[in-house]
């Protein structure tokens, strides 16, 4: 079986051989392990790169495009401020981010202008409200969802959605205020961006193919939880989800929720929403796996769930046992499982301790 007929089975409910795998990484991670033994190649100016981790690995699943632009005035990134260090700059949503130069990191909110109903519907409003094509690279997609289906891969398209979007444009002040004090706008920027993910999805679909499946990122939680009420969730962003995600499904396209955080109270949410699948199950913000198997193993598909620092450990003693426990934790309950971190791999592991749980993945993987 290979792993487009294992993927397409696991997601169907239907036949399937062996345990998935598919992670992320930090962009460091790579680059890091190339005086590791990772393999690398060179670039047109004699520059040496990582490969392709889903390459080196051979993962299940993966990432063909989606990700076109979504701010309201398009391809906008004006740089306000620089340093050896950070750069901050200003996104076409009006928002200005700071950011590290040299390592990666969750960039520091800056400013938004984006701060009223007025300044939305004046300045950033009519500018989502048609199909704009400049948006989407639909010849890279269509390239790559070739290139994904000739090498048997589980191919998907990727991007945020209205709640990452929210908090990238008005800022988590203005934002959380909003929710509770004006909703009306929370619901009228919503309609909006899911009119236009759909538009710029339908694009995708139309002339550059649909994929196997959707991947949709949007944070919900952090460390202790969720970042608003589950209440909260339902009357003002959830309705949107289900939206899109029965327009995916409408495509053929099961879909994937990633969320960083502590999204457990969300959980029955997410479900009656009708996603597929969830990732990546932060072990260190509070998720249990194992008890979300326990309840949603004939509902969902889990991809991820690996605590990172069993790897950043880089004992062999400890990842071994620690991948063939949960590998077969997950089997003993009938879950359909998909092998990776419970966030990213980040440069606290080295390449040979990564390969070691990819191994002992495979070696156990099989149902």
């Amino acid at each position: 079986m290979d792993s487009l007929e294992r993927m397409q089975g696991m997601f169907a409910g239907g036949s399937y051989d062996r345990v998935g795998l598919h992670d992320h990484y930090w962009p460091e991670t790579c680059v890091q392990w190339m005086d590791q033994g990772y393999p690398t190649h060179t670039d047109g100016d004699g520059n040496r790169l990582p490969h392709d981790p889903s390459v080196v690995f051979d993962y299940d699943m993966r990432s063909v495009g989606g990700w076109f632009d979504l701010s309201p005035i398009r391809g906008v990134s004006e740089v306000l401020e620089e340093t050896d260090e950070w750069i901050v700059r200003r996104t076409g949503s009006g928002a200005a981010f700071k950011y590290w130069k040299h390592k990666s990191g969750t960039p520091e909110h800056v400013d938004f202008q984006m701060s009223s109903r007025e300044i939305w519907e004046r300045d950033y409003r009519p500018h989502l409200l048609e199909l704009d094509r400049g948006r989407v690279d639909v010849d890279g997609a269509r390239a790559n969802l070739q290139k994904a289906r000739e090498d048997r891969k589980w191919s998907f398209y990727g991007h945020q959605f209205v709640w990452e979007t929210l908090r990238g444009s008005l800022g988590d002040v203005c934002m959380y205020e909003s929710l509770s004090l004006d909703p009306g706008w929370i619901h009228d920027f919503c309609r909006v961006y899911t009119d236009f993910y759909k538009q710029h999805y339908g694009l995708l679909f139309s002339e550059a193919g649909a994929p196997d499946g959707v991947w949709m990122y949007e944070d919900l939680g952090y460390r202790n939880g969720l970042f608003c009420s589950p209440k909260t969730l339902a009357a003002l962003i959830f309705p949107y989800f289900a939206e899109l995600v029965s327009f995916f499904h409408d495509h053929g396209c099961p879909v994937v929720l990633h969320s960083c955080g502590n999204f457990t109270q969300a959980l029955p949410l997410i479900v009656e929403a009708g996603f597929d699948a969830i990732n990546p199950m932060e072990v260190k913000a509070g998720c249990d796996i194992l008890a979300m198997a326990d309840r949603y193993a004939d509902r969902l598909v889990f991809v991820g769930g690996l605590d990172v620092r069993i790897l950043e450990t880089n004992d062999p003693e400890v990842i071994g046992p620690a991948v063939r426990t949960l590998v077969e934790q997950m089997k003993a309950r009938n879950a359909r499982f998909v092998f990776g971190t419970d966030h990213s791999v980040t440069p606290l592991v080295r390449y040979d301790s990564y390969r070691l749980a990819v191994e002992t993945c495979r070696q156990h993987g099989a149902y």
